[in-house]
């Protein structure tokens, strides 16, 4: 196990990968050299490296699928005993199981380590679109193995559009997560990749594809039908190395062969706190959770129908105490006269920096006061508003109306940063309201850090998230709220002090649609508008929470793998391999 202050130097290869099963064994063997030659004592190589991950039939999948010990895995396992270095590829593998009369072939993430042996074995829990067909899914959760350069995880491509798969690792102890992709999606490497990283306050090593990613006699034919480019077609690269705060500390480029590399520290990936001392996994929930480990069940129904596009606000006072009561009650009355339906205010925000400090006088009575100027900016209009006020030692979230207020919701994680004076219970579930035009749930401040609270409002038909946060980390307002909304197919409004943006449902989302507009290479990134002072106006569109299709079969929000997240659930803590 690697200690505090030890570095180790890993790399991230991407190439091309064809139907010629030779070419693809001397590209991943060309990676592990290069990786060698510059000191990497582990390499990640992309997913399907042996084979398009295309088949005309299960036949063909298994005909084309490796076995351990073949002509295929046993040059890698040699190459990884030649450079004593740690070797993961992704490739289709047949094996036979006890249950079933036939051969299984799964997608499976395979880890060689120094002595040539296979150290660990994942097979994809997610799988996307025409994957479905002719592969079969996991049938367990991947382990975290123990090694000399720390503890790792694999996971691959889309089990880490969706949380659950990288949150179950982390949980049960990985420092390092390694991930094959075989992706176009320009997303992956601007969100996916490093959210995953920064959420769980790990390492991740991902490596993806270049060039074609179907075979050429069909790239036209599927092309026509997804209605994009050919080009767009071709693995989006970008393989990368990102720290646990998100930072991406090596990237490939776009298109074109290459090996990165990095000295990265596993056993940082121990420290859990935050800059105000709060530990996230410390303060996690797993009772709270229980959804995320059940089987999907329907959203209660929703009244009426989800409007088509209605107008968001931030609104971000710049100043603190009555002041702020007085300026944000008038950009709020501003903000209905423009229309809109949600204004959305910043954690706790007439307290200076959204903190109520140890010693200020009577915070209630402030929050008293605000209510009532807020509720009464809001009278004759049908605007909703989202704020967070202190209320009996709790830090409680408000959706307010003109006549006051609709849902009261107590934080659901504890904060080091509220601790002086928020000592009551958190609360004890994630509400929601329903408005005439759409579902809406109330993130109250550092409960926005959790990946579990959105996936929470999503279980329950939340089309829209109002989220008051604060904001002490850069990967919060770049990474982490956008991919809520990607991965949960929900329109994010978010007001932070100095930073917060509106995340807008794409009218434009998956595969194998009609498109209005030409497509960008980008499959689920919300339209996002940044806030720029103290009021900003933006559309979302909770109609398009019922679109949670990425691709044929592949749903965002019910198709997550709930018979394998045991890890959200369990009350113990990380610290070891699982």
């Amino acid at each position: 196990m690697a200690r505090l202050g030890t570095t180790v130097r890993v790399a991230a290869a991407q190439f091309a990968v064809g139907a010629d099963r030779r070419a693809n064994l001397a590209a991943c063997l060309r990676a592990i050299d290069a990786a060698a030659r510059r000191g990497a004592r582990l390499v990640v190589l992309p997913e399907f490296c042996n084979h398009l991950s295309w088949y005309d039939d299960r036949a063909h999948a298994l005909r084309r699928a490796c076995r351990l010990g073949d002509d295929f895995l046993a040059p890698v396992a040699a190459a990884a005993e030649r450079y004593g270095m740690f070797v993961k590829l992704h490739v289709t593998l047949a094996t036979a199981h006890e249950d079933q009369d036939r051969d299984r072939v799964t997608a499976a993430s395979l880890l060689y380590g120094p002595e040539g042996t296979l150290v660990a074995h994942a097979d994809k829990q997610v799988l996307m679109g025409s994957e479905r067909d002719h592969l079969d899914p996991a049938l367990e959760a991947g382990p975290v193995v123990d090694t000399e350069l720390g503890r790792i995880g694999l996971y691959s491509c889309m089990e880490g559009v969706i949380s659950e798969v990288c949150r179950g690792l982390a949980l049960r102890g990985a420092q390092v997560l390694l991930n094959s992709l075989n992706s176009f999606a320009l997303d992956e490497a601007s969100l996916h990749i490093p959210v995953r990283a920064a959420e769980n306050k790990v390492w991740v090593v991902a490596a993806n594809k270049v060039g074609p990613l179907l075979p050429a006699e069909h790239t036209d034919a599927v092309a026509a039908g997804l209605r994009v480019p050919r080009e767009a077609l071709y693995g989006a690269g970008e393989s990368q190395i990102v720290a646990p705060d998100g930072t991406v500390v090596a990237r490939a480029p776009r298109t074109g062969e290459a090996v990165v590399v990095a000295d990265i520290e596993p056993a940082r990936a121990d420290d859990k706190r935050r800059p105000d001392g709060t530990d996230l996994f410390a303060a996690r929930r797993p009772a709270l959770y229980a959804p995320l480990a059940a089987a999907p069940r329907p959203a209660p129904d929703f009244a009426g129908r989800r409007a088509d596009e209605v107008t968001a606000a931030v609104v971000q006072p710049s100043t603190s105490g009555p002041d702020a009561v007085a300026e944000a009650a008038e950009l709020t009355a501003r903000a209905a006269a423009h229309g809109a339906s949600l204004v959305v205010l910043p954690e706790m925000f007439c307290f200076p920096g959204g903190v109520a400090e140890e010693g200020t006088s009577d915070p209630d009575a402030l929050a008293k006061e605000a209510l009532a100027a807020l509720t009464g900016a809001l009278a004759g209009t049908d605007t909703y508003l989202a704020c967070t006020l202190p209320h009996e030692g709790s830090h409680t979230g408000y959706l307010l109306r003109g006549d006051g207020p609709v849902l009261v919701q107590p934080q659901l994680h504890r904060s080091a940063r509220h601790s002086p004076w928020a000592d009551g219970p958190p609360g004890p579930r994630l509400l929601t309201h329903d408005a005439p035009w759409g579902r809406i749930a109330v993130v109250v401040g550092d409960d926005s850090l959790y990946p579990e609270t959105f996936r929470l409002a999503a279980l329950a038909g939340s089309d829209t998230a109002a989220v008051c946060f604060t904001g002490t980390e850069p990967w919060e307002s770049a990474l982490g709220l956008p991919e809520r909304g990607a991965e949960n197919r929900m329109n994010v409004v978010a007001a932070g002090h100095a930073t917060g943006a509106i995340h807008c449902l794409p009218r434009d989302f998956g595969l194998w649609q009609t498109r209005e507009a030409p497509f960008d290479g980008r499959i689920s990134h919300p339209d996002t508008v940044p806030a720029d002072g103290r009021l900003t106006l933006a559309p979302i569109r909770p109609a398009q929470a019922a679109r949670r299709l990425v691709s044929r079969g592949t749903d965002l929000v019910d198709g997550r793998p709930w018979h394998l997240a045991g890890a959200l659930v369990s009350a113990a803590r990380p610290g070891g391999a699982a």
